[in-house]
């Protein structure tokens, strides 16, 4: 009788560790339905295995336009533009490329702050750290207004044992109603040049999907009321060709 009680104290442990390993395997913080985007994910600066130097010119091309990487390695990508504009590279699917072009033809002060994206002022460079953690093709281009449809587009091909699902989830970023505000998540606030940075939904009155974003503020005292890390929604319109908060409020 105690061994058969043993045997089924034993065979409860291994229900129960397998129960918590799928429930580990769920959502993670920050209320992603996946762990990894199709493209990757931000890398950790300690693990970069090399580096690969870009060179973006007022050609509207990047050199090298292909680059080869293996599944799972992080690389720091640095941006050089040696041309006499703007440029930036920015990592995404084809598809989110096409749409954040759009978006950047209709609001082209944008100041993006995302970790799949640099702009760099001519003569300078950036990075981007980056683990390629899905086997297939990531695509990179400029988006600055008109440099994308000039032909300025990369590919990195990822090696891997097998290749990405092309129906890989996506995060689906929050949808404001019309009229409503917007959904989003304090990343910085720059009280000297009076600029807040947000990782927001979609704002529906500006046409524009979820991203994270440099804002300016209508009102200065906006930016003493909230701190890096603060959940909030807001109202955002454009101003002079600027992305400016008009109001701010804590997320109930």
């Amino acid at each position: 009788m105690k061994t058969i009680n043993t045997l089924k104290l034993i065979a409860i442990c291994v229900m129960l560790t397998r129960a918590a390993a799928v429930f580990a395997s769920g959502n993670h913080a920050g209320g992603h339905a996946h762990t990894e985007d199709a493209i990757g994910k931000a890398g950790d600066a300690a693990k970069v295995s090399r580096t690969v130097t870009v060179d973006m010119s007022d050609a509207m091309r990047f050199n090298p336009s292909s680059i080869s990487v293996k599944q799972g390695e992080t690389i720091r990508l640095i941006a050089k533009n040696s041309g006499a504009i703007k440029h930036e590279l920015v990592l995404g699917t084809e598809k989110e490329l096409k749409e954040h072009n759009e978006v950047m033809k209709k609001n082209p002060e944008m100041e993006h702050a995302d970790a799949n994206m640099v702009t760099v002022a001519p003569g300078k460079t950036g990075e981007i750290i980056w683990q390629f953690t899905k086997a297939g093709k990531v695509n990179f281009a400029c988006l600055q207004p008109g440099h994308y449809d000039a032909g300025m587009k990369g590919i990195v091909t990822v090696g891997g044992s097998s290749m990405a699902s092309a129906d890989t989830k996506k995060e689906t970023p929050t949808v404001a109603e019309p009229g409503a505000m917007t959904e989003g998540e304090i990343r910085k606030v720059d009280m000297d040049n009076k600029k807040i940075t947000i990782k927001h939904g979609e704002i529906k009155n500006l046409d524009m999907p979820g991203m994270t974003m440099v804002f300016q503020v209508k009102d200065d005292a906006m930016l003493s009321r909230v701190k890096a890390g603060d959940k909030v929604r807001f109202t955002a319109e454009k101003m002079g060709g600027a992305m400016v908060v008009t109001d701010i409020q804590a997320s109930p």
